[in-house]
């Protein structure tokens, strides 16, 4: 389906109620495979968490989870540490096909796990017969991607004797790490993050019953913050669930906008966004989003929007997502008439021009791709190809998109 947005005023102050986290709802899935007491609230309704949910209840011998890469991270650690010798293949997408795995799986398989690859070395599909792991030490390559860690953590925690991890380099996406981290605290596993050390304390009770209620997706919200930052001065639209002390590295995007003229206001399970300011005139934005790279897509966009040049880094991971999002962010902005320079883990937008019109938005089938566009309705009409992506991580997005004055019609 691709989608026309017409030019667009936004609807003051809307209510949305945005599903919850996929990050969040995804460890704890994981979890509640491991300690079957636990039980979940507000879990995502996104395509990566059902899929993650249908895979842990799968006794299927191939398991496809199409472009849900948190999915087969963690499932890769899972199916590894399940003792009981059964063997499984974990498949995917074309584009999950061409996205590395080895560093997880070389520490998997260090821990005595049995893992090999169906096709190509280092990438899946990848073949799996459930092992105890019987050591309880493992070193990894800190720089990749957080998941891998995460995967390690999550069932470190049923490790007997404890489990400590040794990170290799610089972190990437240490909010992450410390969400997976919380989780297990939470439900009364003890752990330790010092340096580049992780140590998880086994837990000398049983895992009782518990409910636990997932926030709501921060990375989605970042959308509605972009629609604010590209109204007029007095726009609000007020989100739901949200926490002031949240676990999830994007929450950093309450401070983040402020430089946009974003305000935003707590209020029991809610945040109300407002516009109160414009940007100072000529004023650049520059920023390191190392431990928030999902964001970067709707940054560079409103940065694109209010004309704002911007050089945001830590950028590395981006190119081993759904797509590689610096080549494919620098395709689609310069659809619009401006230059953008990327490295290996940085964009550029040095000046801004006036917009072209009548452009068409490829989404590479990433989901962020389509909605990080999708603000710039409040400036002009384009199209979005291949809308419906955005079931990944956001199936109501247009839904909700159209209820705070977005127009769009199908092509």
């Amino acid at each position: 389906m691709n989608l026309r947005l017409e030019k667009s005023v936004l609807k003051n102050n809307q209510h949305i109620t945005i599903t919850g986290s996929k990050s969040e709802s995804n460890r704890l899935l994981l979890l509640q495979a491991l300690y079957p007491k636990l039980s979940i609230k507000n879990i995502s309704n996104s395509d990566d968490s059902q899929l993650m949910q249908k895979a842990l209840q799968s006794n299927e011998a191939i398991i496809d989870i199409n472009h849900a890469g948190t999915a087969m991270r963690f499932l890769t650690a899972y199916f590894a540490s399940n003792n009981t010798n059964a063997s499984i293949t974990l498949t995917g997408s074309n584009r999950m096909q061409e996205r590395p795995i080895k560093v997880l799986v070389d520490a998997l398989n260090s821990l005595g796990a049995s893992i090999s690859y169906v096709k190509h070395e280092g990438y899946p599909p990848i073949k799996i017969t459930g092992k105890q792991l019987v050591k309880n030490t493992v070193s990894i390559k800190a720089n990749i991607s957080s998941q891998y860690i995460s995967a390690l953590i999550l069932i470190g925690s049923k490790f007997k004797n404890g489990f400590t991890i040794n990170l290799q380099g610089q972190i990437t996406s240490v909010p992450y790490i410390k969400m997976t981290l919380n989780l297990l605290n939470q439900i009364g596993i003890q752990t330790s993050f010092n340096n580049n050390t992780i140590t998880i304390v086994s837990a000398k009770q049983p895992i009782e019953q518990k409910t636990l209620i997932v926030e709501s997706d921060w990375s989605s919200a970042s959308y509605f913050y972009s629609l604010i930052a590209l109204s007029d001065i007095g726009a609000a639209i007020t989100l739901s669930s949200y926490k002031q002390n949240s676990l999830q590295g994007d929450s950093v995007l309450a401070s983040i906008y402020e430089q946009f003229g974003v305000k935003t206001s707590f209020s029991s399970h809610n945040i109300t966004l407002q516009k109160t300011s414009k940007p100072t005139a000529n004023a650049a934005f520059n920023y390191d989003l190392a431990n928030a790279p999902d964001i970067a897509q709707t940054i560079a966009v409103t940065c694109l929007g209010l004309n704002i040049p911007c050089h945001i880094t830590g950028l590395h991971t981006l190119k081993i997502k759904e797509t590689d999002r610096l080549q494919a962010l620098k395709n689609e902005i310069e659809k619009f008439g401006t230059e953008v320079i990327i490295t290996k883990d940085s964009l550029r937008i040095n000046k801004i021009k006036n917009l072209n019109q009548h452009v068409a938005i490829n989404t590479y089938h990433d989901h962020r791709m389509a909605m990080a566009f999708a603000p710039l309705a409040l400036k002009q009409e384009f199209t979005i190809n291949d809308a419906q992506v955005v079931s990944k991580s956001y199936p109501d997005f247009w839904h909700d998109l159209n209820s705070v004055g977005i127009k769009t019609t199908s092509n």
